[in-house]
């Protein structure tokens, strides 16, 4: 049994919280377990991954988060920068799963973290749980 630590953005909670569910889920369902960790936004969840990483303490990390277009160019940076970041840690090895949500608006947010619809949380939880499989199958 490995641990997963699942690192959230607490911005939008009753999202963060059914993405938290559907990622708990899939990682209990495979016989781990998982620990939560909480930042404020989506730009912070890569150095927490980076910063948990460098512990050993966990076998692969979940990113969850929500970002909604606004009126501004911050969400481009947000959702741009924080995939680049998660992405440059996986290209290190890291097994994370991104299931940061960049959406339109709150019923596109509210279908993909809902584990009945979507369950992007899940998803991104079985994407860690693959790349912890490749990681151990290739000695890494």
């Amino acid at each position: 049994m490995a641990t997963f630590l699942i690192v959230e953005a607490r911005f939008y909670g009753e999202f963060n919280d059914m993405l938290i569910a559907g990622a708990r889920a899939a990682i209990e369902a495979a016989g781990h377990e998982a620990e939560v960790l909480t930042v404020p936004g989506a730009l912070e969840v890569p150095g927490a991954i980076a910063m948990a990483a460098e512990s050993g303490a966990y076998a692969g990390f979940v990113a969850i988060g929500v970002v909604i277009r606004g009126e501004t160019y911050h969400f481009e940076i947000v959702a741009g920068e924080s995939a680049r970041a998660i992405m440059a840690l996986t290209m290190d090895g890291i097994a994370i799963g991104n299931g940061i949500l960049t959406v339109e608006n709150e019923e596109q947010a509210r279908v993909r973290a809902d584990a009945a619809q979507k369950d992007k949380g899940g998803e991104a939880a079985k994407a860690a749980l693959a790349l912890h499989d490749l990681a151990r199958r290739f000695g890494a």
